[in-house]
């Protein structure tokens, strides 16, 4: 995270194109057949099911009304995210974050990387959160990250870590939805996460860009774990790249809506039968934008490879196994401390 960076930028930084569609495009799909306690009815589960699954194999991208995550936490996160970014830089930057201490605040500014027009903190999910020391697969030792808090807005912590239970409760309905949809078991991916997951949420801030035909908020690339679960306001600025035909879609925020996009962990769990896609967001010349996503990340010794249940004789293995954790800290070694090497990616697990 940090420049130990989760949405880990995959390439030199990509200007806007003009031919951007302006469309809504990716599926509102409502999840009150699972959220609505109320109501049982098993053919509209599956026809929900389905709906996921037609989503993550077309688009990798969704949004989800209904959701079940109540409203005034999703308004007490953004309301502390605004507090703490109105703040002076120097005070800001008390809590920033560093090689060592992944979690905590980064702007670009302050590191001098113009690559990406924003600022963010970073909070974990879970703490301490474990990490391996090296990406060596020799080397068993393992980091303790602990979170910083802002002195202000005082609740900081508290409204964060209450947000985040709401994430991670969502990010398990969506996932045993994405397991029933492969004809899995629902709760197929929960051994991965159960136990010391790496996940964390990000406040972002987009401040007006004078100069949006030369920058980005966020440059194209795919997110490296299981899923992104997005809470964007309504200036929007966020594009996905259409599978079908390699257009930039922009996508209409939705009031009260998350938007799901799976990552590369999901691709290789499901031996490619869904894909993660390029996604990045765009600057405001008038307005701020706010967002905050939550990364959903297994546990650093989970060992990332197809699931037998999905590999056959007539669809072999597509990857070779990696561990998450040690896969987590080369990326980062390669954001962070600048070191000349390609970023590692799932394709280089891929078999020929």
């Amino acid at each position: 995270m940090g420049e130990v960076d989760a949405a880990f930028i995959q390439d030199p930084p990509h200007r806007p194109k003009l031919s951007t569609i302006q469309a809504e495009g990716i599926p509102i799909i409502d999840l009150s057949p699972i959220t609505n306690h109320r109501v049982s009815d098993p053919s509209a589960i599956e026809g929900l099911v389905k709906e996921i699954g037609s989503a993550c194999n077309e688009w990798g991208f969704f949004q989800v009304t209904n959701h079940g995550v109540p409203l005034t936490l999703r308004q007490n996160i953004e309301k502390a995210s605004k507090l703490f970014f109105a703040q002076s830089a120097e005070e800001k930057r008390k809590v920033s974050r560093n090689e060592s201490s992944p979690a905590g605040y980064y702007d670009t500014e302050h590191t001098k990387n113009v690559r990406d027009w924003k600022e963010v903190f970073d909070f974990l999910a879970k703490e301490p959160t474990f990490i391996p020391v090296t990406s060596d697969e020799h080397d068993d030792r393992v980091n303790q990250w602990t979170n910083q808090s802002p002195e202000y807005p005082l609740n900081f912590r508290v409204v964060t870590q209450e947000y985040i239970q709401e994430m991670e409760k969502l990010s398990f309905k969506i996932l045993e939805l994405i397991a029933l949809s492969l004809g899995l078991e629902a709760k197929r991916f929960e051994e991965f996460f159960i136990k010391d997951q790496t996940s964390f949420i990000r406040l972002n801030h987009y401040p007006p860009c004078p100069y949006p035909d030369l920058a980005l908020g966020v440059g194209r690339h795919k997110d490296p774990g299981a899923l992104t679960i997005l809470a964007q306001d309504g200036v929007g600025g966020l594009e996905v790249r259409r599978k079908a035909d390699q257009e930039w879609i922009r996508v209409k925020p939705t009031p009260d809506a998350y938007i799901i996009n799976i990552g590369d962990t999901v691709q290789v769990w499901s031996n490619d039968a869904y894909g993660s896609v390029d996604h990045r967001v765009v600057v405001n010349s008038e307005k701020e934008r706010f967002s905050i996503p939550f990364f959903f990340f297994p546990a650093h010794d989970t060992e990332v490879k197809p699931l037998e249940e999905l590999i056959n004789e007539q669809n072999p293995s597509k990857y070779r196994p990696y561990k998450w954790g040690k896969f987590l800290v080369h990326r980062g070694n390669s954001n962070f401390k600048k070191q000349n090497e390609e970023n590692i990616q799932i394709y280089h697990y891929k078999i020929a």
